[in-house]
């Protein structure tokens, strides 16, 4: 019953619906949601889902309104006002109080005849014909339809300022998206001691002690410059000792990987991810300016980040 209630909300998408978006759209202030009982806990997400997604909003209860909290709405916001009957008397008691402050009025509701819905700037009709529950009492049918009418307002929205999932992770920083899009490499790589190093011409057996002791399965090799020349990892030592190569005596410089591929300090985490993929690596050599290696990045790094 709930499936079928939402389905007949495809026709309300009118010139109401555009209306009500044009004027959430242009408002300089917050949006303010207020509604009762289960209105209101709708609201509250509503409330939530336009705040995430690009458009300042915040939920207003509107009993306490009525006793001070009106004051939190100003000139320049707009009321989302959520009820299914249009008649809840906390929500008409601040109607004429919202006219005085010029606030615009969208209000949700399941009867375009009631004073919520005719005083309303723009009404949007979230009327069932009845409700999932077997008395046809408890809001069910109705809350889910004001509830996938308030998220198509906030995704009508989304898109219409061009929101993109960067400016999702900067809301929710704490959340995965927000790491994979707000992080950057420099947090989370191998820095100063703790990369391995070798320079031009040291013998195999000097790269496995390095690689032992930093632990990250590869060594970095720099020439007098300190700039990078390679570097060299587990793959090349398997590859190496298949082909019968001394360790003791062979030089890096005949089996270390050249032309590596490397990262800019400063690039985020999720770009290093994507690099790897890509070409199929497990490590990255962060290099400054100058070729330098100024940082060491691996998948595990990602992992434990919650990036990867």
């Amino acid at each position: 019953m709930e499936r079928d209630a939402v389905a007949v909300l495809a026709e309300r998408i009118d010139e109401s619906f555009s209306k009500a978006c044009d004027i959430l759209l242009a408002c300089k202030g917050r949006v303010v949601v207020t509604g009762m009982g289960k209105s209101g806990h709708i609201g509250n997400k509503i409330a939530a889902t336009l705040a995430s997604t690009g458009t300042p909003a915040f939920f207003v209860h509107p009993g306490e309104a009525s006793h001070g909290d009106l004051g939190m709405i100003t000139a320049g916001d707009v009321v989302i006002a959520l009820s299914n009957s249009g008649t809840t008397g906390e929500l008409i008691t601040i109607l004429p109080l919202l006219k005085l402050l010029a606030v615009p009025v969208i209000a949700l509701t399941g009867n375009p005849a009631s004073e919520l819905a005719t005083t309303a700037d723009v009404h949007l009709n979230v009327g069932v014909a009845e409700e999932a529950c077997p008395l046809n009492l408890a809001p069910t049918s109705s809350t889910t339809v004001t509830l996938v009418m308030g998220d198509a307002l906030a995704i009508a929205l989304l898109e219409a300022r061009g929101f993109t999932a960067n400016d999702f992770a900067l809301s929710h920083p704490g959340g995965a998206l927000g790491r994979r899009l707000i992080l950057k490499i420099d947090s989370i790589m191998h820095t100063g001691d703790s990369i391995p190093k070798i320079v031009l011409g040291s013998a195999l057996s000097g790269a496995l002690l390095e690689m032992s002791s930093k632990t990250l399965g590869m060594t970095t090799v720099v020439d007098d410059s300190g700039a990078l020349a390679g570097i060299f990892t587990d793959g090349d030592l398997r590859r190496a000792i298949d082909r019968g190569i001394d360790i003791h005596s062979c030089p890096i410089d005949d089996i270390m990987t050249r032309n590596c591929r490397t990262i800019k300090p400063g690039t985020m985490a999720a770009e290093a991810l994507r690099i790897m993929e890509d070409n199929k690596i497990t490590v990255l050599v962060a290099v400054n300016d100058s070729g330098q290696p100024v940082g060491v990045i691996h998948t595990h790094d990602l992992l434990k980040a919650g990036v990867a």
